[in-house]
């Protein structure tokens, strides 16, 4: 079996990945080359192993206390076989030669259903580095996390007396992957995570609330500079203290206008999730069977892009060892692209878009977005307020729910205000936003030039699994949309 090499730039990735996973047990790539072709043997189209080395942490800090903390090391391998439409999936905790070899027996079964081998093996080069390969636990010492903790406490508590309470958290991860195929194809990738989070609650004569915020992305803690820390704090009392004025939401049909950024996360789960490929190759997705067709207002162009630098949803490969891409699902309203892993684009013979991701070593890997955003339009975002008589501005949300088969969702704004007559006028507390992604793609009426990702907060749940992403989009107007209110 032929091994292609990793390009220069992915080098020291690679020698990083076997100096983690392979050296300490005694493997090398010939090891590797021979499970592999062990279970070739046996009529199956594709095989590959995934292995992993992830550190991980948390720290949490409440009423200047540290009052959580937890700290893992994981590792582990995958060996996945596939027949056609089949897979068959082993994994172990260990990473030996004889749990690789249990492993792969274990996946052999599949080729006893007697599948037809279909299908062709697709060799890709790795993507350029996106993010730097550094541990972002070893970046600050413990004291000096504690510390960075402490000061997001106290500059929230300093923006005004009525904070009453501030709760803050930071969490770390350092991964090493590896990726051997029965293609020939070997990569590697070694990827930083951060995060941090802080929570206030606000009081005024009796009535209590809350605002949240953070941020984060594929870099290590030296991003967390005071400045970085203010912005977060000033957002989060900014939303409490706005929460505290806010009077219960009117319900009822009426035009909604979306702020830029966070709010994107509508977008990902009431129509991203529709355009994964293995939905619409099943043909349980709205989307199915709609490519080339008008499935959204004219100027609205969306895009899943895991090649941005540093973001949280960011690949340098994605979790079969292949590049990272910006994939065009929505152009001007017309619908170009799913996205895809390896197995639903041979299966629907369409472009292999790099989305093959799964939670860890311990999971198959599934069509999943990125960072998915909607590209900018021409209107300045007081020109949308202006333009609406009566309605709702919904600047950040909180959570959310979808059904993918019909593409209902239901949201709730965690900060949000009225509009009358083109102007902002006073906060509601309550809203919630009924609808359904396909048509609501089709009442978007206006559309910003103020287009933002997210802070970097967001993480995706699929069958299980869980994976971070990220999210974006300018402000939107769109028309008769259902609100859910508590206004009586």
């Amino acid at each position: 079996m032929k091994i292609e090499q990793p390009n220069l730039t992915k080098a020291s990735h690679f020698d990083t990945a076997q100096d983690v996973l392979l050296k300490p047990t005694g493997l090398d790539t010939s090891a590797l080359q021979g499970v592999l072709g062990n279970i070739m043997s046996h009529q199956v189209d594709y095989a590959d192993l995934y292995f992993q080395y992830s550190r991980s942490e948390s720290w949490g800090l409440e009423e200047g206390q540290v009052k959580s903390g937890n700290f893992s090391i994981d590792q582990g391998v995958g060996v996945r076989a596939v027949s056609g439409e089949k897979t068959a999936f082993a994994y172990s905790d260990d990473i030996n030669l004889p749990a690789l070899q249990q492993a792969a027996n274990a996946t052999k079964s599949i080729a006893a259903l007697g599948l037809e081998q279909t299908g062709k093996s697709i060799i890709t080069r790795q993507n350029n580095q996106l993010y730097l390969p550094q541990d972002p636990i070893a970046s600050l010492s413990a004291d000096a996390k504690v510390k960075l903790l402490e000061r997001l406490e106290q500059f929230a508590k300093k923006i005004d007396p009525r904070v009453t309470q501030v709760m803050a958290s930071i969490a770390g991860e350092y991964e090493v992957i590896m990726v051997a195929r029965s293609d020939g194809v070997m990569a590697a990738d070694v990827r930083p995570l951060v995060r941090i989070s802080v929570q206030v609650h606000v009081e005024q004569n009796g009535r209590r609330e809350q605002g949240s915020s953070g941020g984060g992305g594929r870099f290590d803690y030296s991003y967390f500079t005071d400045e970085v820390l203010q912005d977060y704090a000033q957002r989060a009392v900014h939303q409490g203290l706005i929460n505290l004025e806010a009077r219960p939401a009117p319900a009822g049909s009426m035009t909604v206008v979306l702020g830029a950024g966070w709010p994107g996360i509508l977008l990902h789960e009431a129509i991203g999730h529709g355009l994964e490929g293995d939905f619409n190759r099943k043909g349980s997705s709205a989307f199915a069977n709609m490519m080339g067709k008008q499935v959204a207002a004219k100027g609205i162009t969306i895009v899943d892009d895991g090649t941005l630098a540093d973001r949280r949803g960011s690949l340098t490969m994605d979790d079969e060892g292949n590049q990272t891409n910006k994939t065009v699902l929505i152009e001007d309203g017309i619908l170009r692209g799913y996205i895809q892993d390896s197995l639903n684009a041979r299966l629907m013979n369409m472009p292999l878009t790099g989305n093959g991701r799964r939670e860890s070593y311990a999971h198959i890997p599934m069509p999943r977005m990125t960072n998915t955003y909607m590209h900018n339009g021409d209107k300045d975002p007081a020109e949308i307020i202006k333009s609406v008589k009566k309605g709702l501005y919904a600047a950040n949300f909180g959570g959310g729910q979808v059904d993918i088969t019909s593409g209902k969702f239901v949201f709730s704004a965690a900060e949000a205000y009225m509009i009358e007559d083109g102007k902002i006028t006073y906060p509601v507390k309550g809203a919630t936003l009924i609808g359904n992604g396909p048509d609501v793609l089709t009442r978007v009426s206006m559309i910003g030039n103020d287009m933002a990702l997210d802070s970097g907060v967001g993480t995706c749940g699929k069958e299980g699994q869980s994976v971070p992403v990220g999210v974006g989009q300018p402000t939107l107007k769109i028309d008769g949309l259902t609100v859910g209110g508590t206004a009586s």
